[in-house]
């Protein structure tokens, strides 16, 4: 059975800094691209963050375009989101998810329909 599940949120302070943790199970992590999105309350799902399958090629949307940083451990299973500069606009719970239907990242935000194997999510506040 696959299984994604996310880790690493908290409340911040504005500025401050967090790392999310994507684990994944019951697939090989490096066959996939693995997408970073989030949803703020009464808002629609947004995009985040992409990273592909084979080069590790990587997509940003431009709200988050030099805070965020994503990475992967295909060895340990985990896709990471490093987030830096942490907003108010940022609250938001944060979701990973893998592309089943193209291995690598493309020029534009990451389409949630392409994406499976949700995981529950993890909450991010930014709160002074």
């Amino acid at each position: 059975q696959v299984q994604f599940v996310e880790s690493g949120g908290g409340l911040v302070q504005p500025g401050g800094s967090l790392r999310l943790s994507c684990a994944a199970s019951g697939l090989t992590l490096g066959d996939y691209a693995i997408g970073w999105f989030r949803q703020a309350p009464g808002k629609e799902r947004e995009a985040v963050s992409c990273i592909s399958a084979s080069d590790s090629s990587t997509y940003y949307t431009d709200p988050v375009k030099g805070r965020f940083t994503i990475s992967r451990d295909n060895a340990k299973g985990t896709v990471y989101l490093q987030i830096n500069g942490l907003k108010s606009e940022d609250t938001a719970v944060y979701y990973c998810a893998a592309n089943l239907m193209r291995r690598r990242c493309t020029g534009d935000p990451p389409r949630g329909y392409e994406y499976s194997y949700w995981g529950p999510g993890t909450q991010v506040t930014v709160s002074s």
